[in-house]
C-alpha cells in the first residue's frame, strides 16, 4: 500500500497499486489550492475519449489557446479530434489512407495522425496527463514539493514537461543525449532550468542507462518518477481514449457495415498505445500487431541492436505490454524508414510521388507529415497485410505518434550520409524498394508458446533489475488482470471530478 509523505518524503506507489482513494490528507489539501490560484480544472478520461461530453465554452476555449503555450486550457485538448474530420455525419480524428498505389497491398491502411495534440504535437502528451492525473486527484503527488521526473526516448518526457508547465509544477526530462536535436530545442524552450534536461547515454536503444539514471535520482525524496513504461494509467489512458477514437474511426469508415477491422498496428516504445488495441480487439476482434525495428529485434528474436526509428524505446519489454494478447510482432528496418523519410520529405521525392506515381496533393501532403515512428508503422501494417493476405474489404488502423517536424536533423544526417544528393532515380529506388517491393519477413504470428517466450523475456528487466516482485510480475499474465484494470478509469474520473469539486472552479457551460 501506499504509505503517507511529509514534506520531505515522496508517496512511493508499487505500480500495481494503482490509486483509488486519497493517500495524503495534506497533499490533497495543497494541491486542491494549488490550482485554485491558477484556475486549473482537470478533465476526466472520459471527456478525453468523447470531447463533445465536454461543456460547450470550455471546448471553445480549448480551441482557441494557442496550442503551443503551456495554457491550461489545452489541458481540454489532450485528444485525437483537435483536427476532427467529418465522416458520413460522424465526427473522427484527423487521419490520411494510404492508397493501394503507395502501399501495394489492397487492403486499407489508416493512420491516426498525433501531431495535432498541443504543445509537443505528438500524442505523447496523453500519456504524461494520464499518469500524472490519477496521482494529482488522490494526493500522491504534491505539485508545491514534488519534481516530476519523465523518463522517455522523447516525446513523452515533452509531454511531461508541458504538462508539468500548465500545472505549474518542476518537470525534469530525462533521454538519451543521441535523440533528435528538435527535442532538445524544444526542451530547452520549456525547461524551468538547462539542468532539468538530465541526457543519459546512447540513443534510441538504451532505455536502461534511462532507469538507471532515475534510479539515483530516486534517491531524492523530492523527486517523483513517472516511468511510462511500468505505468499502468499510461496503459488505461490509451485504452480509453485512443481506442475510443480509432474505434470512431472505424465506424466512420465502416458506414457500409461491410469492412472488417483486421488489425491495429503500433510500434512497441513503451506500449501505452498497443493498450488501444486491446480495446480493438474486444470490439471488432482486431488482430493487436506490435512494430520494432529489425536491427533491435527484442519480441522477434530476443535480440539487441541499435536504430534510428525514433519513438521506440527497446532491449526490454514494459511492463505495460500485455503481450499475452498480442498477435503479430512486425520487424521494420531503420534503412527504410530512413529512406521513405527522405522520398516524402524532400522536394524531389514529393515531385517523383506526383509525376510518376500519380498521387494527389492531399496525399502527397500526408505522407510528408510523417515522423519516423510513423512512417514504421505504416511499413508495419504494410508488411501484416501481406503476411494475412488481406483484402480491401480488411481495415489497419495505425497512428503517428508525431510529426515530420521533429525530425529535419535526421533527414539532413541521412542525406549526407547518401552523399549529400537525392534526385528522382533516388526516390524511385526508395518507392520500389520499401513499398511496392517490400515483403511479409521478419512478421511473426505469435502462438502461445511465442506469446510466453516474450512474457518470460520481460523478467530480467522487472524482477531482476527494477525490483518487481515475480508474484506481481506474473500475474499479467492472465486477460483477468487487464480486464481488471480497465475499471480503475471510472475510479479515476470519480477522483478527478472530486478534486475538481474540492478546488471549486466550475467548467464552462
Amino acid at each position: 500500500m501506499a504509505r503517507g509523505a511529509g514534506p520531505n518524503q515522496v508517496v512511493r506507489m508499487n505500480p500495481f497499486e494503482l490509486p483509488s482513494a486519497v493517500v495524503d490528507s495534506g497533499i490533497y489539501a495543497r494541491t486542491v489550492a494549488h490550482l485554485r490560484a491558477r484556475g486549473i480544472v482537470l478533465p476526466r478520461f472520459s471527456e478525453l475519449a468523447d470531447p463533445e461530453t465536454i461543456p460547450a465554452a470550455t471546448r471553445a476555449a480549448a480551441d482557441a489557446a494557442d496550442k503551443n503555450a503551456p495554457d491550461a486550457r489545452n489541458l481540454f485538448g489532450v485528444h485525437w479530434y483537435n483536427n476532427a474530420r467529418d465522416l458520413g455525419g460522424v465526427s473522427v480524428p484527423d487521419f490520411i489512407e494510404l492508397p493501394s498505389a503507395v502501399t501495394g497491398v489492397p487492403a486499407r491502411i489508416v493512420v491516426m495522425l498525433g501531431r495535432h495534440f498541443p504543445m509537443i504535437h505528438a500524442h505523447k502528451v496523453l500519456a504524461a496527463y494520464a499518469c500524472l492525473a490519477p496521482r494529482l486527484a488522490t494526493g500522491a503527488f504534491d505539485p508545491t514539493h514534488h519534481r516530476a521526473v519523465w523518463p522517455s526516448t522523447g516525446n513523452y518526457c515533452r509531454g511531461g514537461v508541458a504538462i508539468s508547465r500548465i500545472l505549474g509544477c518542476h518537470g525534469v526530462a530525462v533521454l538519451p543525449g543521441g535523440m533528435s536535436a528538435e527535442r532538445f530545442n524544444w526542451l530547452e524552450q520549456w525547461v524551468t532550468d538547462p539542468s532539468d534536461i538530465v541526457r543519459t547515454p546512447g540513443t534510441e536503444s538504451n532505455v536502461k542507462e534511462i532507469y538507471d539514471a532515475c534510479a539515483v535520482m530516486a534517491k531524492d525524496p523530492g523527486n517523483f518518477i513517472l516511468n511510462q513504461f511500468s505505468e499502468f494509467p499510461n496503459y488505461l489512458g490509451h485504452y480509453a481514449v485512443t481506442g475510443a477514437a480509432a474505434a470512431r474511426l472505424f465506424e466512420g469508415l465502416n458506414a457500409s457495415g461491410k469492412l472488417n477491422l483486421a488489425a491495429f498496428v503500433a510500434g512497441t516504445g513503451s506500449a501505452g498505445t498497443l493498450g488501444a488495441g486491446d480495446r480493438l480487439k474486444e470490439e471488432f476482434g482486431a488482430r493487436i500487431v506490435a512494430m520494432e525495428p529489425v536491427q533491435c529485434p527484442t519480441l522477434l528474436y530476443n535480440g539487441f541492436g541499435e536504430h534510428n526509428i525514433q519513438g521506440i524505446g527497446d532491449k526490454h519489454v514494459p511492463l505495460i505490454h500485455n503481450v499475452t494478447n498480442t498477435d503479430i510482432v512486425a520487424g521494420v528496418s531503420d534503412v527504410a524508414s530512413d529512406d521513405l523519410a527522405l522520398l516524402f520529405g524532400s522536394d524531389a521525392g514529393r515531385a517523383y510521388l506526383a509525376d510518376r506515381r500519380g498521387l494527389d496533393d492531399v496525399t502527397i501532403k500526408g505522407l510528408a507529415g510523417l515522423g519516423l515512428s510513423g512512417i514504421g508503422n505504416v511499413l508495419a501494417a504494410i508488411k501484416t497485410a501481406r503476411k494475412l493476405d488481406l483484402s480491401e474489404d480488411d481495415v489497419i488502423i495505425t497512428v503517428a505518434t508525431d510529426g515530420s517536424e521533429l525530425y529535419p536533423s535526421e533527414l539532413a544526417g541521412h542525406l549526407a550520409r547518401k552523399g549529400g544528393r537525392f534526385d528522382q532515380i533516388d526516390a524511385a529506388e526508395a518507392f520500389g524498394q520499401h513499398l511496392l517491393g517490400g515483403d511479409a519477413d521478419h512478421v511473426l504470428e505469435l502462438d502461445h508458446r511465442d506469446r510466453q517466450r516474450v512474457f518470460n523475456l520481460g523478467y530480467y528487466t522487472w524482477v531482476e533489475q527494477q525490483g518487481v516482485s515475480v508474484e506481481d510480475f506474473d500475474r499479467r499474465r492472465h486477460q483477468s488482470f487487464w480486464k481488471g484494470l480497465t475499471g480503475h478509469l471510472a475510479i479515476f474520473d470519480e477522483m478527478i471530478a472530486r478534486l475538481n469539486r474540492d478546488v471549486g472552479i466550475a467548467q464552462a457551460a
